[in-house]
């Protein structure tokens, strides 16, 4: 299903930032759990519209169903331009597609990993991120590097879980969860958790409190980030490595 329940207003008719956060896999549940927590954190004011395309997979786990969901998500990002959003989250820990994205973007984009990446930098001296499946390690420790993140993220570990078990097998998911959290902070001795899934974004408070350490979401990282860069004047680049596509027929 193409998840879009709200009637997007025109930009006159906003009192704040229009953001659109986009989850890049095709379950409805998923974004519609995305959506209920992104409009209960969203500053007063903001309107924001979460959807995701119908021609992706239904999860992301690992290169080949990041690289299926592109057309669907890069479509998302086009419709966002045409209806004036002011800014975009990608809210896939992957940060599927996100230069892509800010090719054809002309305010910030946001993955939630670098987001959440640079929250819990700020609010600890290190952190364990915590995600799905073991094959979803090696991507995410490319990120950590890829954002010079190396000194503060001690560990990335997996809670052997399938993204979708987050919506049909939510009692074995939870407790895989809250044992690798309790993991990390024994064995990493982190002072933080990030969590390494977007479908993970409902069970952070629950979480934070069963921790006893801050548990950081990327949903909300990067709302967060998104509003900051929208209410100070920020747009992304076009010189350089964030150019306009040249136009050419597929």
């Amino acid at each position: 299903m193409n998840k879009q329940a709200k009637i997007n207003p025109p930009k006159s008719e906003t009192d704040g930032p229009k953001i659109l956060v986009i989850n890049p896999n095709s379950t409805s549940t998923m974004t519609d759990k995305i959506a209920k927590f992104v409009d209960s954190h969203k500053a007063s004011g903001t309107f924001v519209e979460t959807l995701n395309p119908s021609n992706s997979p239904p999860s992301i786990e690992g290169h080949y169903d990041g690289a299926m969901s592109l057309p669907g998500l890069l479509e998302k990002i086009k419709w966002g331009e045409k209806n004036d959003f002011d800014g975009f989250v990608v809210a896939c820990f992957d940060d599927t597609g996100i230069d892509a994205c800010r090719e054809i973007a002309t305010g910030p984009v946001v993955g939630i990993c670098e987001a959440s990446l640079h929250m819990a930098s700020m609010i600890a001296h290190n952190f364990s991120i915590v995600t799905t499946l073991p094959r979803s390690i090696p991507i995410i420790e490319d990120l950590v590097s890829k954002y010079g993140m190396e000194k503060y993220c001690r560990k990335v570990r997996s809670a052997n879980i399938e993204v979708l078990a987050l919506e049909n097998d939510e009692t074995r998911a939870q407790n895989n969860l809250l044992i690798e959290i309790k993991s990390a902070i024994e064995e990493d001795r982190c002072e933080a958790i990030i969590l390494g899934c977007a479908g993970m974004t409902d069970l952070t408070h629950w979480l934070s409190k069963e921790a006893g350490i801050p548990v950081v979401d990327g949903v909300v990282s990067a709302l967060k980030i998104v509003e900051a860069l929208i209410g100070a004047g920020l747009k992304t680049s076009k010189v350089g490595g964030y150019s306009t596509p040249i136009p050419k027929d597929y």
